[in-house]
């Protein structure tokens, strides 16, 4: 099964990174955000991916077709310009890397790649976010209901504490927890291909007119994920991934 995933944004957001490079490749302990969510697909058995370029697509190439080299151990003979890499290759992957436009929005993305999915059923995420998604049990659960697409159900991350008032009097101050807010989307699709007809060109939001017209159809279901979840919209966003990775523990982390 392919993974598709939306890596061509501006990330206007998160401008003190995406000035410099494409979001997806903002480093969380060193590695890129896209690195992250494809070992995560890949500790399910998902290796093949589809990356949907765009802003600054060629760092995005770059990093990866340098891979092989730049994440080992190497000697350089400079005389003649040789070069032995030492150890094994751990990530065993297939990237198709394609440019799908820098001002082209996410359905469009999307559409674009319809040669490159084929046939059969595939996951799509965003390039901005982790989570310890079941990936396994999404399918699972796409397979089990038929329908044309699946989304993953999350709770939005909780930012402030929460104020119970009598006049101006505080009766309760407590941090409000993530389990308390309502469901929003939070990535990690399972879709047929025949989605793709739902999306009608470059400047179609997969989030609004084709996901609505599939919610009206009754072709939308959504995978309910109760654990963590976390995009990278913000430096405070960045911030805090970085303090999880640095913990030693992170949640998002479901490989060796």
């Amino acid at each position: 099964m392919k993974v598709v995933i939306l890596a061509g944004g501006l990330g206007t957001r998160l401008s003190e990174e995406t000035s410099l490079r494409p979001k997806p490749m903002v480093e969380i302990g060193g590695r890129p955000m896209l690195w992250h969510i494809m070992s995560m697909y890949a500790s399910h058995g998902l290796t093949d991916f589809v990356l949907a370029l765009g802003y600054k697509a060629e760092m995005v190439r770059s990093y990866f077709l340098h891979y092989h080299a730049v994440s080992r151990d190497a000697t350089v003979r400079l005389k003649d310009g040789s070069v032995v890499v030492h150890g094994a290759v751990t990530d065993d992957w297939t990237l198709d890397l394609i440019d799908t436009g820098v001002a082209t929005q996410t359905g469009g993305r999307l559409r674009r790649l319809r040669q490159w999915i084929g046939s059969e059923p595939f996951c799509l995420t965003y390039g901005d976010g982790v989570g310890d998604v079941d990936i396994t049990r999404l399918l699972a659960f796409h397979r089990a209901h038929g329908k044309l697409a699946t989304v993953t159900a999350v709770r939005p991350p909780a930012r402030f504490g929460a104020l119970e008032l009598h006049g101006d009097e505080v009766r309760t101050f407590a941090e409000k927890h993530q389990a308390t807010e309502g469901w929003i989307n939070g990535g990690f699709f399972v879709l047929d291909p025949r989605v793709l007809d739902y999306i009608d060109g470059d400047d179609s939001v997969w989030e609004q007119d084709p996901l609505e017209r599939l919610a009206k159809d009754g072709q939308l279901r959504a995978y309910r994920h109760e654990g963590f979840w976390q995009p990278m919209d913000t430096l405070r966003d960045l911030r805090l991934l970085e303090s999880l990775w640095a913990s030693g523990t992170p949640p998002w982390k479901t490989w060796q």
